[in-house]
C-alpha cells in the first residue's frame, strides 16, 4: 500500500493519527498541492477530485476520503478499536464522528479556504462568509464543552475516531486561524489537554 499526503490537511492529518494509533506503518508520498501536483494526471488516475489523501493498495485501488480509508484500515486493523465493538457503539461513534466533521472539520476548513493567504488567487474567497461561519464554530465549541461534562471522550469513555476528527480540526484552528479553544471551556479544555497528550498527537 501507498499512503498519498498532505501534511498541513487536517483530513489527511487525522487518517496519520489513525494509523499511529494502530501502530500500522504505510509508505507515504507527499503531494505538494502549491506545486499542482494534484492536478496532474497520475494523481487525478488515483482521485479524480484531486484532493488529499488517497490510499492505494497494492492491487492499484484507490480510497479516497478520509473517513472511508479509516474504516477500511479499521477493518484490516480491528486493534486497538477505534470504531466501536458493539452495534450500539458503533452508531454512536459514527454520530459523534459525522458532529465532529459537520461542526468543526468542514466549517474550520471553510474558513481557512476563505481567509488564508496560500489560497489568494487560487479560488474566490469570502471573507464575510467566514466570519459568519466562525460565530457558527464559536457556537459549536459551546455546545460540545457541555456535550462532554462528564465525559472524557466524544462518544463516551474510549478515544475514537470522532475524537481523532474533533483533535485535527481544532489543531488546524489553533494553528492556521488563531482560533483557540477559549479558556472558560473547561470541559472541551481537559478534552483537548487528554488528546494532545497521546503519543499520537503529533503524527
Amino acid at each position: 500500500m501507498k499512503y498519498y499526503d498532505l501534511p498541513a490537511s487536517p483530513n489527511a492529518r487525522r487518517v496519520r493519527i489513525f494509523m499511529a494509533e494502530k501502530g500500522i506503518e504505510i509508505p507515504t508520498q507527499v503531494v505538494d498541492m502549491m506545486k499542482d501536483e494534484n492536478k496532474e494526471p497520475w494523481y487525478l488516475a488515483k482521485n479524480s477530485l484531486g484532493a488529499m489523501p488517497v490510499l492505494e493498495l497494492d492491487d492499484g485501488t484507490c480510497i479516497a476520503e478520509s473517513g472511508a480509508i479509516c474504516r477500511y484500515l479499521e477493518e484490516l486493523h480491528p486493534e486497538p478499536c477505534l470504531m466501536g465493538r458493539t452495534p450500539l457503539e458503533r452508531a454512536q461513534v459514527e454520530m459523534w464522528h459525522r458532529r465532529a466533521e459537520l461542526e468543526f472539520l468542514l466549517p474550520i476548513i471553510s474558513i481557512f479556504l476563505n481567509t488564508g493567504k496560500m489560497w489568494e488567487g487560487r479560488r474566490t474567497q469570502v471573507p464575510a462568509w467566514a466570519d459568519f461561519v466562525k460565530t457558527q464554530v464559536e457556537q459549536s465549541m459551546t455546545w460540545l464543552d457541555k456535550e462532554l461534562d462528564g465525559k472524557d471522550y466524544l462518544a463516551g469513555a474510549d478515544y475514537t475516531v470522532a475524537d481523532i476528527t474533533a483533535q485535527s480540526a481544532f489543531v488546524m484552528a489553533k494553528a492556521a486561524l488563531k482560533m483557540p479553544i477559549p479558556e472558560d471551556l473547561t470541559n472541551l479544555n481537559a478534552w483537548w489537554d487528554r488528546v494532545s497528550a497521546r503519543p499520537t498527537a503529533r503524527a
